[in-house]
């Protein structure tokens, strides 16, 4: 089965990563779907070959979901489905992706030349999901469940879900392929807050500001300084939670700092808000300013949802098994667009792709990885 996975695999992922499909954050919170024009040329390659490999039913929405479905040939009305998103992180470039292969200890190992990142989160994903559906087709023989395919646009600005056809959907649980390294199996994730903290001061001439200026840039500053220095992204790991600055602009009468907050446990996450408008207006108050607190849900942790339909995850764990790859339940530092589906009422565990250093040029993938998770694939809806 690897013999006639890899080939497959490599050739699917080096034409994926070489597609630009960047989004774009600042777009999708205007509430722009897809945020970016090149997500939709993704979209047309991938919806492409899913007719070409006879899929039913399959087409691209207006805000750049693909969706296909292969019917059960083992007499069974299961149907599962499985998800990868389309779309690259914009912190890192993705434009003019140049892959370059070396065979390292047995496999082989795909990276960027460093100038860009690679695009294995998600198109490692897509590639192993696209190559299951062509064994199916391939092997008439070979029994399987019904089988429904959904890549979706603007994963990484956290809104792939925002619009996602669920109309389309027959399935009752489903499986994104967007995880890491090798055995990986994710079925909690974070809980996700985005905050949005407006300070406003005073503006006048600088040669006469004394006792009237309240500086909106230097408040910001200060805020972000308050910020316990031991629960930041670069300090934490495991199940520790954290308060990420993303982003600070302004000038002296307004400024605005965006916190990405994030915590596996609810309440410890109602902390963090309070925390949050606490330090706020406190370090207003010290500039003689204003501070005004936005808090956003982005999603949900889905460990207890996913803990009310155990068989899903027993299916994950027996295609593992059947693959030779001992199951690693790690939490997932993030969210996928399985956490907001299972939000939805779609229990939608996470599976590992092979990639390596997500949304960094540093990035890379391993093929006897990707393979492994093809075959889990493969397992799975047999």
């Amino acid at each position: 089965m690897n013999v006639e996975l890899k080939e497959k695999l490599l050739n699917r992922f080096i034409k994926y990563v070489k597609t630009y499909s960047q989004s774009d954050s600042v777009k999708a919170d205007e509430g722009v779907m897809p945020s970016t024009p090149q997500q939709f040329e993704m979209a047309r390659v991938l919806c492409e070959e899913l007719k070409n490999l006879g899929l039913q039913d399959v087409q691209t929405t207006e805000c750049c979901y693909t969706y296909g479905y292969l019917p059960a040939n083992d007499g069974s009305e299961k149907i599962i489905c499985l998800l990868a998103h389309i779309d690259t992180v914009d912190e890192v470039s993705g434009l003019n992706v140049n892959p370059q292969l070396s065979e390292e200890d047995g496999d082989v190992v795909i990276r960027t030349d460093g100038n860009t990142l690679l695009g294995a989160d998600d198109k490692a994903g897509v590639a192993e999901i696209m190559t299951t559906l062509e064994y199916y087709v391939n092997h008439p023989e070979a029994k399987h469940c019904g089988i429904e395919v959904l890549f979706s646009p603007d994963e990484e600005t956290g809104h792939g879900m925002d619009k996602v056809p669920v109309e389309l959907l027959k399935s009752k649980c489903a499986y994104t392929v967007d995880g890491g390294s090798l055995g990986e199996l994710e079925v909690e994730c974070f809980n996700a807050w985005k905050s949005e903290i407006e300070f406003t001061g005073v503006a006048c001439h600088t040669g006469t500001a004394r006792g009237v200026m309240v500086n909106a840039a230097s408040m910001a500053a200060s805020f972000l300084n308050s910020l316990p220095h031991g629960e930041r992204p670069e300090t934490t790991d495991g199940y520790q939670g954290f308060y990420a600055p993303m982003s600070i602009e302004g000038s002296i009468e307004k400024a605005k700092v965006v916190l990405f907050l994030r915590d596996f446990d609810l309440k410890e996450m109602e902390n963090r808000r309070e925390i949050v408008e606490m330090l706020a207006r406190s370090t207003a108050a010290s500039f003689g300013g204003m501070a005004k607190v936005t808090h956003t849900q982005q999603y949900l942790n889905m460990k207890e949802k996913m803990n009310e339909a155990p068989e899903v995850v027993a299916n994950l764990v027996a295609a593992y098994k059947a693959a030779g790859v001992e199951p690693k339940f790690v939490p997932i530092r993030g969210g996928t667009d399985g956490s907001r589906l299972t939000e939805m009422g779609i229990p939608t565990p996470n599976i590992f792709t092979g990639g390596h250093n997500f949304h960094s040029r540093d990035e890379w993938a391993s093929l006897n990885e990707m393979c492994k998770a093809a075959e889990i694939l493969i397992n799975l809806v047999s």
